[in-house]
């Protein structure tokens, strides 16, 4: 505990998932006061014509109660 599930478009290389992995386990751990070692973080790859289907309206729309940070515009 915690575990943090990340979506996002494709096309970031390995070695940029794994720093932002990394970067989110070190700042998790230190604000919800657990050890680095207890947080999984997974990466999951969206393509773009499926975002809105397969993340928007479940994980953001229809979650709002648990929303925390609501996305702004993209560019």
């Amino acid at each position: 505990m915690p575990h943090i599930i990340v979506k996002m478009y494709p096309g970031r290389s390995e070695e940029t998932k794994g720093r932002l992995a990394e970067a989110i386990a070190k700042d998790v751990a230190s604000i919800a006061e657990c050890s680095e070692e207890a947080v999984s973080v997974a990466i999951e790859e969206i393509a773009q014509n499926e975002w809105d289907a397969r993340v928007y309206r479940p994980d953001i729309l229809g979650r709002e109660d648990a929303l925390y940070r609501k996305p702004g515009p993209t560019s």
